[in-house]
């Protein structure tokens, strides 16, 4: 909402500065987004004389004129076709930026004549659309001083934030009205007369709605006609107004109903009486007619939209926007104003359906004073006839005016208990009256009538909100919540830390986190043992996006897809969040997902890159999974992934037989192609939920650095096994033979061929063997060898190679 500091105290009696009114807006709630000052801008253009304007020697269309500034003499070569010997006008030094073009200013020489500086246009200093000729100033202008006082442009424009529920606020009386509460002023009466009706309007206003019960589209219609007007540009006054807040002039009736709309907050339309056919008919929309609007744009109605019509069709989107087929031009010479009270819920309805952003609507969906239909129609019937003549008619009315009233309940009590702040009883009522309550009572039964502009206000903290506000937001006290425990606890729990940790993790492993949209087409769904009925949304915000994610991988695949079609093949993307497994309380997980795509890097002269495989997405959830407590160790790597991978290069972690912590694998091509993207892409899932947590809080400082002093022994051994026998269950056997002394065991090499036979393999580890307390002897050697043969050879049924 903009609006001038001379403009609010056309209502508001005050001698308050502009810093006092900022200051005062923003105390009452209402945020000051914005000041300007355009004389503080205009500062440096000043008024000048032309001394002497004489022909361009090289160009027909140019005059050079010696410019007298009030402090030196300059000269300027002009192609203003206005630009003569003794006019004054407006000078803008070198050095300076243009505002409506931005132009900076330099010396220069136009076809071999200086110039410096420029003699200004309208259009050039942001003023108006004017650019045929440069500022004419009257003969008694003062010379040398700055323009824009002189000018009328030291009239600062202030623009506010108008929250939702501050309707009466879109007009610059109801913010007078505040500020008066406020104690910034006195608030003036605004003049809501009208001329008497000289004759019957030949137009007259029905309500045609088909279905009686659609008729709070639009319950009260008033309107008047007026005779004999003459449709030209609108006063300077008005024009300025309007300018100042960023309003072209259009007309002088134009201009009207926007001034009405912005000065009082009601919007106001004007048909061209000698284009209406018939009467004037309120009614809802007829499937498939249309409506050419007054900007342009021709709109097809649905059928719910309120349209103001006649015998000739639909016309106008009643609260929206007016038609063009009968709006005033500027040879209208006969004129029907229309001021009426629109439902808020379908106006917002009509200008949503239709992407229509209009004054109008703006005000009409926050819910518009209804009864300033009554007084709205007076003070447009005043305007056009004095600024337009013309004789008015009597005011044509249609419906009842809504009576939306109520009564509240206030206990004086509440205003502590609810907003914090003492504010005596006295002045609690005194601030209700002055913003147009009605109060009666006293104590904690006071009484407030609603004043028909709040529709806003349904209960007792509405009250104490207005009087919270109007005492002033900056008169609250700041204070501090009580603290629950003198050790403060920390600010997130242990699996939210987990969370953090694993992000930081898959990060540090050069993946790059990604945040999808909780849900995906339904075909992709399904694909991951998901699209349930159950799981797909009411009221998508696409229609191919209608589904919750089964799992997060779906959305990480098209996205590797995505990037794989603008060119870059290698992606590692990750992303933790929420997956949706069914729709009761239970069943949604909090699981890190991630995919590699393409090969494990650009390549290199030091050595070629690989197609990423099930190894890599393995090494991604067993990182995930040990930064948050996991020992690597302890989990089995089974081979009993969902479908979704591929069955013989895929696993799932787990501890147990049924904790499963992670999937990992080579994404099926089934599902690749489904989803039109190209592999080779692995993926892994970490159910981040189903880590265990630890039982005691951990110790605030590190355990000890645990270091031998006796040599380390490392032996190796190759068993021979069946081929589908595990690895990872040979590993847990050897380590198994002596948890004390054998510090860890790895596989160093896989052997399968026809030296062992069909369906057999040869693995070969190496056991390191750390003693803390002696070195050890060969005896002890051979024993803990032969203890860790035994051991393997009962649990996987291996042989130890020859």
């Amino acid at each position: 909402m903009k609006f001038t500091l001379s403009w609010l105290k056309e209502h508001l009696d005050t001698d308050a500065t502009l810093d006092q009114v900022v200051e005062k807006l923003t105390a009452v709630g209402l945020e000051v987004e914005g000041v300007v000052d355009r004389a503080a801008e205009l500062k440096d253009f000043t008024i000048c004389h032309v001394v002497e304007a004489v022909q361009h020697p090289d160009a027909d269309r140019l005059r050079v004129c010696t410019v007298d500034t009030g402090s030196d003499t300059v000269q300027v070569v002009c192609g203003a076709p206005n630009a003569r010997t003794g006019m004054k006008g407006v000078f803008a030094r070198s050095g300076l930026t243009v505002p409506g073009t931005g132009l900076l200013l330099k010396p220069s020489k136009i076809r071999g004549v200086e110039s410096n500086g420029m003699l200004v246009s309208e259009r050039e200093m942001g003023l108006s659309d004017e650019h045929d000729g440069i500022i004419d100033l009257p003969e008694d202008a003062p010379l040398g001083r700055p323009f824009a006082p002189y000018m009328g442009l030291d009239d600062p424009m202030i623009e506010v934030a108008i929250t939702p529920n501050r309707q009466e606020c879109l007009g610059v009386y109801g913010i007078a009205r505040d500020l008066a509460a406020a104690g910034l002023g006195t608030l003036k009466q605004p003049d809501l007369t009208g001329p008497e009706g000289t004759f019957e309007s030949p137009i007259d206003v029905r309500f045609t709605y088909e279905d009686p019960a659609t008729a709070d589209a639009c319950p009260v219609f008033h309107g008047v006609y007026v005779r004999g007007v003459k449709n030209g540009p609108s006063p300077k006054w008005l024009q300025e107004r309007l300018m100042a807040i960023g309003l072209r002039p259009i007309s002088t009736l134009v201009d009207i109903t926007n001034f009405v709309t912005y000065d009082l907050g009601r919007p106001l339309h004007v048909f061209d009486a000698d284009k209406v056919q018939g009467d004037i008919q309120v009614r809802l929309s007829r499937k498939g007619e249309k409506v050419e609007g007054v900007v342009g744009g021709i709109y097809e109605m649905t059928g719910a939209e309120c349209v103001i019509a006649d015998d000739g069709g639909a016309h106008s989107l009643g609260g929206v926007m007016g038609g063009l087929s009968n709006g005033a031009t500027a040879g209208t010479s006969n004129v029907f104003i229309e001021s009426a009270w629109f439902d808020p819920i379908r106006t917002a309805h009509t200008g949503r359906r239709f992407a229509i952003e209009s004054d109008a609507r703006y005000r009409f969906e926050r819910g518009v004073d209804p009864e300033s239909v009554a007084w709205g129609i007076r003070v447009a019937a005043r305007l056009v006839t004095e600024l337009c003549g013309g004789a008015a008619s009597t005011i044509v009315k249609a419906g009842e005016i809504p009576d939306l009233t109520k009564t509240v309940t206030l206990r004086a009590s509440r205003t502590k208990a609810l907003g914090g702040v003492e504010v005596a009883e006295a002045e609690q009522k005194r601030i209700l009256t002055d913003l147009g309550y009605r109060v009666s009572g006293s104590g904690e039964a006071i009484s407030a009538m609603v004043p028909s502009w709040r529709i806003d206000v349904d209960g007792e903290a509405d009250l104490v909100e207005d009087i919270v506000r109007i005492n002033g937001y900056d008169r609250i006290e700041t204070a501090q919540l009580p603290r629950l425990s003198e050790v403060a606890k920390p600010g997130l729990t242990a699996a939210q830390r987990n969370v953090r940790t694993i992000r930081r993790v898959l990060a540090g492993r050069g993946m790059y986190e990604a945040v999808t949209w909780s849900f995906l087409p339904r075909a992709h769904a399904e694909l991951f043992g998901g699209g349930s009925d159950e799981m797909m949304l009411s009221n998508p915000i696409s229609s191919d996006l209608d589904c919750m994610r089964p799992s997060n991988l779906p959305n990480l695949i098209a996205a590797a897809g995505r990037n794989a079609d603008r060119g870059i093949p290698n992606v590692a993307l990750f992303e933790a969040g929420p997956q949706y497994r069914d729709s009761t309380a239970t069943g949604q997980d909090a699981v890190a997902a991630g995919i590699r795509r393409g090969q494990t890097g650009n390549r290199h002269w030091s050595a070629a890159p690989r197609a990423v495989d099930c190894f890599d997405a393995k090494a991604d959830a067993l990182a995930a999974l040990a930064c948050v407590g996991v020992d690597p160790s302890k989990p089995q790597v089974v081979a009993e992934a969902p479908d979704w991978y591929h069955p013989g290069r895929s696993g799932t972690i787990r501890l147990g037989s049924k904790l499963i912590l992670a999937h990992f694998g080579e994404i099926h091509p089934a599902v690749l192609d489904a989803m039109d993207v190209k592999g080779p892409l692995v993926g892994f899932e970490v159910f981040m939920d189903r880590v265990p947590l630890p039982k005691a809080a951990k110790k605030a400082t590190r355990p000890p650095l645990v270091v031998s002093d006796f040599p380390a022994v490392n032996r190796d051994f190759a068993f021979v096994v069946n081929s589908d026998v595990p690895v990872a269950d040979m590993i847990r056997a050897a380590q198994g033979a002596d948890k004390t002394l054998i510090e860890g065991v790895e596989v160093f090499d896989i052997y399968e061929g026809d030296r062992i036979g069909a369906g057999r393999k040869s693995v070969a580890i190496t056991v390191r063997m750390q003693p803390m307390d002696k070195t050890l002897t060969d005896e002890e050697i051979d024993a803990v060898a032969a203890k860790i043969v035994a051991n393997v050879q009962k649990t996987t049924g291996g042989e130890l190679r020859g």
